[in-house]
């Protein structure tokens, strides 16, 4: 291999060869096998990933089911809530980024103690800090909204090619009409010293231009029709650009719309599961102080029991006591 030819990587599904920017990152597929099998979000660490096989109806990635196998089923993180701990109460995620950022920070989008400053702008999403969710959920909407961009400047393009061309034709079509007609010589009427026949002459004589006028193609009449026509057709282009525009503005409002209600349902969420816990845990304190109130009620009640036992055993002491005397 020459020193120039770039290095190629095998696909993990079909082993052949492919420079490593054609492959998918994380299983290293390539375009076919990536096309062939669909992308799906794991359902514990909310990750995408490609299953591998067409009737496969798993939503499991190969890791967290290693892990499911090896821990069992995980709960929720501590700290972004997504249900994949499986040692600890902290998913691996959060771990690792613990371990390397330190101690977790307000993600600016979703405001959930779950997002990790780097101390790098560069990695910040839009000039904010956010949490691995809310960063995966702006990428989608921000490539949502530039294939849609890409898209409307595509048929922008087309219909203005389309412009351009009927207008070349139709400045092509104006330049024919202008030119000045030649007579045809066949059809001209015979003059009077001519000596063809009277009738011929006179049957030429009738209605030249009332020939001329039904055989012409380029007359007055034919070209105002093609001129209204081709407005009419121009005025309809121009009315689909503007709907097309419209369609194409409608959909990135839907997009943006669809994030800003994504963001909502997980701020809700979190705030539900927050309430909860609390709930939880204000339960288990009232029942903590439920239990030691009545384990100070037991010991008190103990305390009572002896105390009047042993008043009744001092007035019982006392009373034998005075009456000894007098039985002697």
């Amino acid at each position: 291999m020459s020193a120039s030819a770039p290095a190629l990587f095998a696909c993990s599904k079909c082993f052949s060869r492919h420079p490593f920017e054609d492959l998918s990152p994380g299983q290293q597929l390539c375009k076919e096998c990536r096309g062939a099998f669909p992308v799906v979000k794991c359902t514990y660490c909310r990750s995408e990933f490609q299953q591998t096989t067409k009737g496969s109806t798993s939503t499991i990635c190969k890791k967290c089911e290693q892990n499911v196998k090896a821990y069992g089923k995980p709960t929720a993180c501590e700290y972004c809530n997504i249900i994949a701990a499986f040692i600890g109460n902290k998913c691996q995620r959060c771990t690792n980024s613990e371990i390397k950022y330190g101690p977790p920070v307000n993600c600016e989008q979703c405001k959930q103690k779950c997002a990790f400053d780097r101390h790098d702008d560069d990695k910040k999403v839009d000039g904010k800090l956010l949490c691995w969710l809310c960063t995966l959920s702006f990428k989608r909407a921000l490539a949502k909204t530039k294939q849609g961009d890409a898209e409307r400047r595509a048929h922008l393009k087309m219909t203005q090619l389309r412009q351009s061309k009927d207008k070349h034709k139709e400045g092509k079509l104006r330049g024919h009409n202008k030119r000045p007609h030649r007579m045809d010589v066949t059809k001209m009427p015979a003059s009077d010293n001519d000596n063809g026949p009277p009738n011929k002459a006179a049957r030429n004589n009738a209605g030249p231009g009332l020939i001329r006028a039904e055989l012409d193609p380029n007359s007055s009449d034919h070209v105002v029709a093609m001129t209204q026509l081709k407005e009419q057709i121009a005025s309809l282009q121009k009315q689909l650009s503007i709907k097309d525009s419209q369609m194409l503005s409608k959909d990135k409002m839907i997009t943006e719309l669809k994030a800003k209600h994504f963001t909502t349902e997980t701020e809700l969420r979190n705030k539900m599961k927050n309430a909860q816990k609390e709930h939880e845990d204000k339960c288990d304190q009232l029942n903590i102080k439920i239990q030691n109130l009545l384990k100070e009620i037991a010991s008190l009640s103990k305390v009572n029991k002896r105390e009047r036992l042993a008043a009744a055993r001092e007035n019982a002491n006392s009373g034998s006591g005075t009456d000894s005397p007098s039985i002697q």
